[in-house]
């Protein structure tokens, strides 16, 4: 069983990547959105339940995944300054504890504008249908720091320290290339 991260800032093509690499092997895609949208319907953003639960179904995939043995893409925008979120990264992935790895996507801010209008994007992830809104989003959280930074000792370059990890400039690859690459990279990182 292996878990591979898949990194980086919106609209930078995460879940796009992700089921392209499920799509070419044994993996199964688990994006952040999967538990995001569903509680949406009951619970305002950012709400006490709403963090609760999205943890909680969060972590509770990840056990179950391990538990079956299941190779799991997991898709997450990760505030590399943040102590809070690089140990909740940490407890999130334990079930898979040394079969873990990370690829992080970076793309520029006006390419990352394009995708997030992307019809695939919108008809997976309603909470982005309120285009100025997601747009506003996508340049808001532009400001803090979700790629990493070598050398950098910050919450985030710690814990990537401990795993594989790939970066990947993916402004003008398509996603099936993307998804070679990873796959090709993870054979070396086995």
């Amino acid at each position: 069983m292996r878990l591979l991260l898949i990194i980086g800032p919106p609209a930078v093509g995460k879940m796009t990547v992700g089921r392209a690499v499920a799509d070419r092997s044994s993996f199964r895609l688990f994006h952040n959105h999967h538990t995001i949208e569903m509680l949406l319907d009951v619970f305002d953003y950012g709400t006490p339940a709403f963090r609760t639960l999205n943890s909680e179904f969060r972590r509770r995939v990840m056990e179950e995944a391990a538990t079956v043995g299941a190779d799991l893409v997991f898709t997450f925008v990760w505030g590399m300054d943040e102590a809070d979120e690089a140990d909740y990264l940490q407890r999130l992935v334990a079930p898979y504890d040394g079969h873990v790895a990370v690829v992080e996507l970076v793309a520029d801010l006006d390419t990352r504008l394009v995708r997030n209008r992307t019809e695939h994007r919108l008809s997976e992830k309603k909470s982005k249908r309120d285009v100025d809104w997601s747009d506003a989003n996508v340049r808001e959280l532009d400001a803090e720091r979700l790629t990493s930074s070598p050398g950098l000792d910050a919450p985030g370059e710690r814990l990537l320290a401990r795993w594989p990890h790939l970066v990947i400039d993916n402004t003008d690859l398509a996603p099936d290339e993307v998804a070679e690459r990873i796959l090709a990279w993870l054979v070396t990182q086995q």
